[in-house]
């Protein structure tokens, strides 16, 4: 049986696959060597290893958010000793999305989930990569990005007060508490991403709405996808709930730069699966 992970800030996605196809699936909580303790990712990947059964798994392949070069060999010797029996492979989320969305054909892929990312695919590897930077230096386009500039117009009274109130009111939150959240507790991205979904349900009554996902998303494609020089003849794809979701907005950003939308998945898992066949 071969496993594939596909792990965000958020939350893993484990999809055992046999010919191609996926079998079945579990969900664990999001494992990122950047953020998490060793602890804390070995308690997650035992969860999956007695759900998968880890002695009948032969291959694992592991992609995740914060798999950099200098992170996959202590990440994968976590997953070894969950997973003794397997071939395990780690690779970075944005491999997942290269590979999930053009298999072995050359374009830029790209990820809109909690957080983002880009890179320049030849078919085989990513050869150039603008550097995502995390939430607060970068991240555009991404929930935890739109999360935070969606709250802090609330806070600052830049946004329709009718809307205010109505995110207050839902959440049952106050100034102060968001203040809390984000500046003292652990993972603040999850966080702001987590509010992504109220503005999709108010964006047919707001413009206010429309125009701050369309602003994210044109600085995401100007501030990253516009530095790779083969942007404007190659097709740009996306992987991510936030890319998924927001699709209209994002065609809109794209016609307007004058780049090509290719393919959207809100999850990689499934080309994943096609491509380890």
């Amino acid at each position: 049986m071969i496993l594939i992970a596909d792990s965000g800030s958020t939350k893993t996605l484990w999809a055992a696959c046999a010919d191609g196809r996926i079998r079945t699936t579990h969900t664990t909580l999001g494992i990122n060597p950047y953020y998490q303790t060793d602890e804390q990712m070995r308690a997650t990947m035992a969860e999956a290893a007695d759900w998968a059964s880890a002695d009948h798994v032969e291959r694992l392949c592991f992609y995740g958010a914060g798999c950099t070069a200098d992170k996959i060999p202590a990440l994968k010797r976590l997953l070894e000793i969950e997973f003794p029996h397997a071939e395990v492979q780690v690779h970075s989320d944005l491999m997942a999305a290269a590979r999930a969305l053009l298999q072995h054909t050359r374009g830029i892929a790209c990820i809109l989930g909690t957080g983002s990312n880009s890179g320049l695919y030849d078919g085989t590897q990513i050869v150039q990569n603008v550097s995502p930077l995390g939430f607060i230096l970068g991240d555009e386009g991404s929930g935890a990005s739109i999360g935070k500039q969606f709250v802090g117009d609330c806070l600052k009274h830049q946004a329709p007060e009718a809307l205010c109130r109505l995110f207050f009111d839902e959440y049952c939150l106050t100034a102060p508490e968001v203040v809390e959240q984000v500046y003292r507790r652990p993972f603040p991205n999850r966080y702001l991403a987590h509010f992504v979904p109220f503005l999709a349900q108010h964006i047919d009554e707001y413009d206010y709405i429309r125009n701050l996902i369309y602003r994210c998303f044109c600085d995401f494609l100007r501030r990253n996808v516009l530095q790779y020089p083969q942007a404007a003849t190659l097709p740009v794809s996306f992987v991510g709930s936030v890319a998924y979701h927001f699709q209209p907005l994002l065609c809109n950003a794209l016609s307007d730069m004058r780049l090509t939308m290719g393919a959207v998945a809100q999850s990689p898992i499934e080309g994943l699966a096609q491509f380890h066949a």
